[in-house]
Parts: structure tokens; sequence; C-alpha cells
């Protein structure tokens, strides 16, 4: 018990943990841990020294080819799937069910008029989805849509598969039995944000 009550130290620790959870077969250097969780160097350098002195990431070398061919190994890490909480910590940490409950459409409201948002992958726990997040809409404000996704993706552990589309190149595609759109609508989902008009539509279609 004093090992789990020592895991969950905080939301930095929760991104790194989730980090490593989501993937898994990764190895990571500090700065990769730092740009993907978006948790700062020091407090990175602070939470891999403890997650390692638990168990829960191993140490391994890479090696960087430097000038003149000069070589150097740089320490890595990487998750140790031989912690004997992992499958626990993972129904904990990574639950789509709880990553969905997070009010996704109060996050993306200040993005533009969305007409539809779908989520799936990640979010209900389906491999087969083609993405994560559909967001439809007019005059969307794709600078913003890219930073909102990479703070989900700091918070969630793992990049995130996103498609934005005008509401017309979305009727566009439909009409055109674009496979990317079809297999969206068509595969396992949840709709976060429908106004009914891109849903009357394709139903007709159909």
């Amino acid at each position: 018990m004093e090992t789990l009550a020592k895991l969950f130290g905080g939301q930095a620790r929760v991104k790194i943990m989730r980090l490593f959870l989501l993937n898994n077969e990764s190895v990571f250097e500090v700065e990769d841990v730092v740009s993907r969780s978006r948790v700062t160097k020091a407090n990175s350098r602070k939470e891999i020294n403890a997650l390692h002195a638990m168990g829960f990431i191993k140490q391994k070398n890479v090696v960087h080819e430097g000038t003149r061919g000069a070589k150097k190994k740089v320490p890595a890490w990487q998750l140790d799937s031989s912690f004997p909480y992992i499958n626990s910590i993972r129904d904990l940490l990574v639950d789509p069910s709880l990553l969905l409950r997070e009010d996704l459409s109060q996050r993306f409201k200040q993005i533009g008029k969305i007409k539809l948002m779908i989520v799936s992958g990640i979010f209900i726990g389906s491999e087969k989805s083609r993405v994560d997040i559909l967001i439809v809409g007019d005059k969307l404000k794709k600078n913003i849509i890219q930073q909102i996704v990479k703070s989900l993706e700091s918070e969630i552990g793992k990049e995130l598969d996103y498609v934005v589309l005008d509401s017309e190149e979305f009727k566009y595609r439909i009409d055109m039995y674009d496979k990317l759109v079809c297999d969206i609508m068509d595969l396992p989902h949840e709709k976060i944000v429908d106004n009914g008009q891109l849903s009357t539509y394709i139903s007709k279609k159909k």
C-alpha cells in the first residue's frame, strides 16, 4: 500500500504515468517526457526518479551520435511491464469513461461554431477507430484546436488523431462516400456535440 500511496503524487505524476502506460513499448528521454507531458524539466526529472525507484519504469541508455562521429550514451526510460500493480494502475489511469466524462464540449467551445463533434478511439476504448476526435463546423479556429488537442495529449499521455472539417467539406465527403468519414461514422463513436443538421443529412444519404 505504501508504494500505491506514493504513485499518485499529483497531476504531474499522473500525466507522466499515463505517457508510459499508453506508450508501453516506447523509450523516452527527459526531453521527450517534458514535451509530451508538458511538465517542467525539473518536475519531470523528479517524477522519473521517483517512478524509477518504485520500479514502475526501467532505465535504458540510448546512443546519440555527436560531432565528428563521437557517440554519447543518454539515459532514457521505459515502462517496466513486470511492475506488480501495472494492470490495476492502467485500469485507474487509462479508464476511457473517465476521459470521456471530462467536459470536452466546454474545452472546445471557443473554437467557433461546432455542428458535430464525435469522439472515438482512446475515448471509448476502441482500437478499431480511425480517429479519436472529429470536429465539424464553420469558421473554426484551427490554431486554437491544435492548442487544445496538445493540452489533452499531455493529460492523456498519448498523441491523438483528429480531423477538422467545415460543414460543406463534410457534406461533400459524405456525398462521395469518403472512406475516412464513412469509417468514422460507421465504427463505434460518441457524439459530444450534435445540432441535428448534419446527422439528418447523413441519415438521408443512407
